[in-house]
């Protein structure tokens, strides 16, 4: 039987992405810190906008904005997800090729920038000004979620490999820098009985620690940060499950979520 085309942002998504998870915890994350339930959102650095798509589906006043620059995933986004949205679902996602610092004509409850994709920004100058402007975007009672991520395999060439049903998905660190503290990231694919697909996704980073995030956040004008840092399951791996604290296990590898209260 002949496979199907390789699909590279399907691979991506069933391997790092979970939007139905990520938008009940936008939820329950606001929730808990407003004491009520948000009902817009903007999703920068969008790509497919597979969350967007999600936040519209999860409750019937929702609205969303994607924002991104790259033509490609945004035609993919709208091809795979928007397409199959009901019709007053589309109604309430609006997606736009258009620079982040550039924002949107409304302001949100909720300014989400995940998968590490403000990492791109790699000096502190660009960083602060693009909080600003997220600063800006938000309704007086909003707030902006950021994931993170760091320990010390971060810090130096690793290769970590994990089976995910019939593939087999490679997130391949190739540097770091300790002086500027940039490091290269690939993405890597290999299906069953075919060879591995190298560089799929590259990422071109800055990898900035929790401290420096808050004090940017706060300089810009937020009132108060929150970490949610990731538990870990028995067999020494993130579970999925993020909790407040303001005490972060010393592990080798971690995941957290920044949420900034404007």
């Amino acid at each position: 039987m002949q496979k199907k085309p390789f699909d590279k942002y399907e691979y991506y998504t069933r391997a790092v992405q979970s939007p139905d998870v990520d938008v009940e915890f936008l939820t329950d994350t606001y929730r808990d810190l407003r004491k009520k339930k948000p009902s817009s959102m903007r999703e920068d650095f969008c790509g497919t906008f597979a969350l967007s798509a999600e936040w519209v589906k999860f409750k019937k006043d929702n609205v969303a904005w994607g924002l991104d620059l790259d033509p490609e995933p945004l035609a993919y986004g709208h091809q795979h997800y928007f397409a199959k949205l009901k019709p007053e679902q589309q109604e309430r996602l609006h997606i736009l090729k258009r620079n982040v610092m550039i924002g949107t004509p409304e302001k949100v409850d909720i300014i989400a920038a995940m998968n590490f994709s403000y990492f791109i920004f790699k000096s502190r100058l660009l960083l602060k000004s693009y909080f600003k402007r997220a600063y800006a975007g938000l309704k007086n009672d909003g707030i902006m979620i950021l994931d993170c991520f760091g320990g010390a395999l971060c810090e130096e060439p690793n290769e970590e490999k994990r089976k995910i049903d019939e593939f087999n998905y490679f997130w391949d660190q190739k540097s770091f820098n300790p002086v500027t503290h940039e490091a290269l990231f690939y993405i890597h694919f290999q299906r069953k009985g075919e060879p591995k697909r190298k560089k799929v996704f590259t990422y071109d980073w800055r990898m900035w620690s929790i401290p420096e995030l808050r004090d940017i956040l706060h300089e810009v004008g937020f009132k108060r940060t929150t970490i949610y840092w990731e538990g870990t399951g028995r067999d020494g791996e993130g579970n999925g499950v993020f909790t407040k604290t303001e005490k972060g296990d010393d592990s080798n590898a971690w995941v957290a979520y920044i949420a900034a209260e404007r």
